[in-house]
């Protein structure tokens, strides 16, 4: 248990280092505690002793360690009010009533990069209770009568497309009649129950009706199948974090964060299970020891998901958690 005086302390270089990324000596914070160097310099080793600070190779200043982080987040940091900017920027999102619901918690979580200049990750998964709407085949090249993109779109305006390649050379009539016999027998369906039904309703009929019908069968099928089991990833500004000092200097570093912002697996290992808003610093994250990720579950008029911001380990952790909270907030009030 820290002292009342290590306690100030302690925050004011946590504090201070979030500012400035550079480690924090004695004499910048004699003026601010009004006591001596030597006093202060005797509790930042005591503070390093118990595994809250470190020194840096560079200097003789302290900064915070991921246990320091850990203990700030726990039992000092405490939520930071929104400036009038922010929260009118984030309300024109909420109030417009034009955005179905997945659109609005990506524009949100853009805002939310650009005021705090970290990287928003969003990862969606369309929930059990979502219904399909309509399906659609699209030609994605017209020199490859084979590679189509199929579009499936719910009950709650949410599209998602899936690339088709059939191998075998089929018509397009044969194609749309299958589209329209799907259709028929799907819309209103559960994404989770179309599989049953394209096997149990749907193969029948095409079974009957269309030549070639076990290949587009096949497609859909696996169309289907996919749309069920794959999350969304959206990564909004990847470069923001490189732009930090701690990684804008660092070219290998970089490079690995990058890769790690493309690797799509890499980036649903984010995904948050429990309600409320959590922080992971270092490596308690398991995507990357030099980053925090802030993250929340949401679980809105049946779409669930993750909102997630990464940014170094320096990062503005009242700010990021107050953000998260609000947008949470007024995304249930939609």
């Amino acid at each position: 248990m820290l002292t009342q005086r290590q306690t100030e302390l302690f925050k004011l270089i946590v504090e201070e280092h979030i500012k400035t990324a550079k480690p924090i000596g004695s004499k910048s914070l004699c003026e601010k505690l009004q006591c001596s160097s030597a006093t202060i310099r005797n509790e930042m080793s005591e503070l390093e002793r118990l595994g809250l600070l470190e020194k840096t190779h560079t200097s003789s200043g302290r900064v915070p360690s991921d246990q320091g982080y850990r203990y700030y987040v726990d039992h000092i940091m405490k939520p930071k009010e929104l400036t009038g900017e922010d929260v009118l920027n984030l309300q024109t999102i909420f109030r417009n009533n034009s955005l179905i619901l997945s659109d609005t918690i990506l524009k949100s979580m853009e805002i939310v990069s650009e005021i705090t200049n970290y990287t928003a990750v969003v990862l969606g998964n369309s929930s059990k209770t979502n219904r399909v709407s309509k399906v659609e085949v699209v030609s994605l090249d017209s020199t490859d009568e084979n590679n189509f993109i199929a579009l499936v779109i719910t009950d709650t305006g949410h599209v998602e497309h899936k690339k088709m390649y059939l191998k075998e050379k089929i018509s397009l009539n044969d194609i749309k009649n299958v589209v329209e016999i799907i259709n028929k027998h799907i819309v209103g369906t559960p994404i989770d129950e179309v599989s049953a039904k394209l096997e149990f309703e749907v193969k029948p009929i095409i079974s009957e009706e269309i030549k070639q019908r076990e290949v587009l069968y096949n497609a859909f099928y696996n169309v289907f199948t996919d749309l069920k089991n794959t999350a969304s990833v959206k990564v909004n500004n990847p470069s923001h974090i490189l732009k930090e000092p701690e990684f804008k200097e660092n070219a290998p570093k970089m490079r690995e964060i990058l890769e790690k912002f493309e690797d799509k697996e890499m980036i649903k290992t984010i995904e948050e299970t429990e309600e409320g808003v959590h922080v992971y610093i270092g490596s308690e994250n398991h995507f990357d020891d030099d980053v925090t990720i802030i993250k929340t579950k949401y679980s809105i008029n049946g779409e669930e998901g993750t909102l997630a911001l990464i940014g170094p380990k320096r990062m503005e952790y009242e700010k990021v958690t107050s953000l998260l909270n609000y947008i949470i907030k007024n995304l249930e009030r939609k």
